[in-house]
């Protein structure tokens, strides 16, 4: 029987991002030799790439190719080329701009640690044992999306930022939580300040209301001082972490560490239903772009997520996180996660030795 056809809209983006991108292509095609499964790219421009070609960091053709498509796969933008460029100019505002269009309103980013890079990262190995963790953090609302101004008060000069979270927003990131945790190890974190802040105490509300719906996953409401102690302390008790914009950009980076390199690591930008934007969490890293030294490993993970998150091809996500860890355990590094430089390989090679371990 043929398996249906998937499209992929596929982004390349700028510096390492066409590299690292070319890669996971290689594995997806290898994922249609092995499994059966039937994809469709269609690659467009975004990011610096588009705003020196097409004047725009988010062409409309752009857009329509990735809303036609089942999932996006993206590399990285930006540089420092376009760094003083004005802000509708900029790459990191078409991120916002394709965020928004396509509704993505959460995103996903795993921390797995694995066993033989333990010694990568600047926690005691005993302590990382075991750490494979979600955070799932609200992308649209808070702080980040709130009233900004500037006025003169008693003492001068003041600066306001407002933060503003709705029901319905805090309502359908936290189910996602439930979703993910109902999946994985069935443990949710909830994180929050609501000793202090009024947004804080909503979203407990709504966590404490839906909790009932989801009987199997055990909810714990932890505050958010307190998840960025315990990250450090006992990452490994972590399965699901579900907070709102800010405390997960801030959580979800510290998570990142944990790992050792960022140049390991993948996410999920989720809209409603199954759609979802996926990448690597690096950036463009222009200072080693055409050199074959990226990392491509975080862009692979980031294609196993969407295999697993939006298409349910449990089986071939699986067999790309198996053999990305085969190749690591058999001591092959790129110069990012390398102790010894000078035998690092490049990064065509540790995507065709992910490729060579992949089977059925």
């Amino acid at each position: 029987m043929m398996s249906e056809v998937k499209k992929i809209a596929v982004i390349s983006g700028d510096g390492i991002g066409p590299e690292v991108v070319a890669e996971a292509l290689k594995v997806l095609k290898r994922t249609e030799e092995l499994f059966g499964y039937s994809f469709e790219t269609e690659h467009a421009l975004f990011g610096g790439i588009a705003i020196d070609q097409k004047g725009t960091p988010l062409p409309q053709e752009t857009l329509d190719i990735c809303k036609n498509a089942d999932a996006v796969l993206l590399g990285a933008v930006g540089g420092p080329q376009w760094d003083n460029n004005p802000k509708e100019l900029r790459p990191e505002t078409g991120l916002l701009a394709i965020r928004k269009e396509l509704g993505l309103f959460s995103n996903l980013r795993p921390a797995v640690v694995f066993d033989c890079l333990k010694d990568a990262s600047t926690l005691k190995p005993e302590v990382l044992e075991g750490t494979d963790l979600m955070v799932v953090r609200e992308l649209t609302g808070g702080i980040y999306f709130g009233e900004k101004f500037r006025r003169q008060g008693d003492q001068g000069e003041e600066a306001v930022d407002t933060c503003v979270y709705n029901v319905t927003e805090v309502e359908r990131i936290i189910r996602q939580g439930f979703e993910i945790a109902q999946k994985r190890r069935k443990k949710l974190a909830s994180v929050d300040k609501a000793n202090v802040l009024e947004t804080s105490r909503l979203w407990r509300e709504v966590a404490n209301r839906l909790a009932p719906e989801y009987p199997d996953v055990e909810l714990e409401h932890i505050l958010v001082d307190n998840c960025a102690m315990q990250l450090l302390r006992r990452p490994s008790s972590f399965d699901v972490i579900v907070t709102e914009n800010m405390f997960g950009d801030i959580l979800s980076d510290e998570a990142a560490m944990l790992t050792g390199s960022i140049g390991m690591l993948s996410s999920a930008s989720m809209g409603e239903g199954s759609y979802g934007l996926y990448e690597p969490v690096h950036g463009s890293a222009p200072d080693i772009a055409g050199q074959e030294l990226a990392n491509p490993i975080a862009t692979i993970l980031s294609l196993a997520l969407m295999f697993r998150i939006t298409f349910g091809y449990e089986d071939a996500a699986s067999a790309i996180e198996e053999a990305v860890a085969e190749v690591l355990n058999a001591g092959h590094r790129t110069s990012d996660i390398a102790v010894d430089k000078s035998k690092a390989i490049g990064t065509s090679q540790m995507g065709d030795l992910i490729l060579a371990a992949m089977k059925k």
